[in-house]
């Protein structure tokens, strides 16, 4: 029988590289529709509110961590331990308001200190911050929020 290389968890064997990866591509779903909301409401509230362009974008941002809890709870972690909702809830918007500060402070200083106020850099940079963000959202939420149950956590 052949072994299946598996890349671990916090240091530990175990997860395969097939699961990894679907984890991966559920999670860029996800993220995806969370983009476009993002993005969306981004551009919305910039073109009819008299909202600052930063307000504009942490009101994006909060919609959209909104929508992308509901997907990675009931889509992408649906088979991650449920025990423990409150905690997970809790750390979930602790690493997302994490999240809308990398996201956003690049924004801030595009704005406040380059003095970049146009809807095109506005996006690009937007769009620069959230990479960074997702790489980080990546990160927590599939070691801190969205945790194995424990007997899985063992034979993994």
């Amino acid at each position: 029988m052949r072994r299946r290389i598996g890349l671990g968890r916090r240091g530990r064997g175990g997860t395969k590289l097939p699961a990894l990866l679907r984890e991966i591509a559920k999670f860029g779903a996800v993220g995806g529709l969370g983009l476009v909301v993002n993005f969306a409401v981004f551009n919305v509230c910039r073109a009819l509110t008299s909202l600052s362009t930063l307000q504009c974008s942490v009101v994006g941002t909060g919609v959209a961590i909104v929508s992308n809890y509901l997907g990675y709870r009931y889509y992408t972690y649906r088979d991650r331990d449920k025990r423990g909702a409150t905690r997970e809830f809790t750390l979930f918007v602790v690493f997302s308001v994490a999240s809308l500060v990398i996201e956003n402070g690049g924004l801030f200083a595009a704005l406040h200190w380059f003095g970049w106020d146009t809807a095109l850099r506005d996006n690009l940079v937007k769009a620069l911050g959230i990479a960074l963000a997702t790489a980080f959202r990546f990160w927590s939420y599939r070691t801190w929020v969205f945790r194995l149950a424990p007997a899985a956590e063992e034979n993994a």
